[in-house]
């Protein structure tokens, strides 16, 4: 199992570690609720070190990644980040991604933790342009701080007008007396805040000077569970859970990251998908009942016929309901549409709801 640049820190602040896609990883310090709060009112630090970043350069390196990506990069300037996801031969999604352009003929691709060498032999499956490819992902390190209170608590590390870095947007340059590092407004739980891309060698200095920073802030240390209450309140994707091998993005809801202005792989299939419509749907809900709905447990309708499967589900800390996300099928999909949860043998009301669950 690998460690991070940081994994020893965790432990002597006691974190609950677990291995998450192959790495040791810290689940929570002091309680899941209790870390969800300090990020949605203060500001909380996660080490996502297990990221992947791979970068490709080259003349070519646009038109490898439009081949392979759902997304227009083309629309992208040096400074800007785009979601995307990399679609596979049978309508379904081999990962989803950030891509940001660092430079001309030059970007970086974020992808997740379990995907690292999968991702990294699909696109190079695709790489007949000559495209300099680099696994980065063992070399860097990355810190999410997130929070309303972040770029306040953290401006005194950088010279960098950190509150003008609008979303999806980066800068490159010095951080906690570091220089080339990147600082990215392409957060994950939706209270602001920002990312920062370091070298592992200089991880752990930064850490211990962004938390001297926050001090005065309400700073916290927070763990992959929270990280997943907060991306869930904010209805965002979980690869493995929401999307995956099998689902389409038009399923996901991610139509608006294909884009039929282009051609990339299996671009004909989901376009024709597109005009026939989807049979199933990814919708969120919420329980009308103090219940948790938890991955896997089937969705059914008043008559107790199956409709469909819930992908992620939690007790909201925030809204202290259960909510989820769940694929039904296209009649069952509407907001306000009633739906029922198969919880052990009962049958427990819910109802669709519009994203984002937690709203500022």
């Amino acid at each position: 199992m690998k460690n991070t640049a940081l994994t020893h820190i965790h432990e002597n602040l006691g974190a609950k570690m677990l291995p998450f896609a192959g790495y040791n990883m810290p689940i929570t310090y002091e309680g899941v609720n209790a870390e969800h709060e300090a990020v949605r009112n203060h500001v909380g630090v996660f080490d996502v070190s297990h990221m992947g970043e791979f970068l490709l350069s080259g003349p070519n390196a646009l038109a490898l990644i439009q081949k392979v990506t759902s997304n227009d990069a083309a629309n992208l300037t040096v400074g800007k980040a785009q979601y995307s996801c990399l679609p596979n031969n049978d309508g379904g999604i081999v990962d989803d991604l950030i891509i940001y352009k660092m430079k001309e003929e030059e970007y970086l691709l974020v992808v997740n933790a379990s995907n690292i060498e999968k991702d990294w032999n699909w696109i190079s499956s695709f790489n007949d342009l000559g495209v300099n490819m680099q696994n980065l992902s063992d070399e860097y390190a990355l810190l999410a701080i997130q929070g309303p209170k972040a770029v306040e608590a953290m401006q005194s590390l950088s010279s960098i007008d950190l509150g003008a870095i609008n979303y999806y947007h980066f800068k490159v340059g010095d951080f906690a007396g570091f220089e080339n590092v990147i600082i990215s407004a392409t957060g994950y739980t939706g209270s602001g805040g920002f990312e920062i891309y370091c070298k592992n060698e200089d991880a752990e200095a930064i850490w211990n000077k962004v938390f001297e920073a926050g001090a005065t802030y309400g700073i916290k240390p927070i763990g992959l569970a929270a990280r997943d209450t907060l991306r869930l309140e904010m209805g965002f994707c979980l690869y493995g859970n929401d999307i995956n091998d099998t689902t389409s993005p038009l399923e996901a809801g991610l139509g608006w990251i294909t884009k039929f202005t282009k051609e990339f792989t299996n671009s004909e299939a989901l376009k024709k998908q597109k005009e026939e419509g989807v049979t199933k749907k990814l919708v969120a809900f919420e329980m009308k009942e103090r219940a948790v709905p938890r991955h896997d447990y089937v969705i059914v309708d008043a008559n107790g016929n199956e409709i469909g499967i819930v992908t992620s589900g939690t007790m909201s800390p925030s809204l202290n309901i259960g909510i989820g996300l769940g694929y039904v099928n296209v009649k069952n999909s509407e907001v306000d549409t009633p739906i029922f949860i198969r919880i052990r043998k009962n049958d427990v009301p819910a109802k669709v709801v519009k994203l984002p669950f937690y709203k500022k």
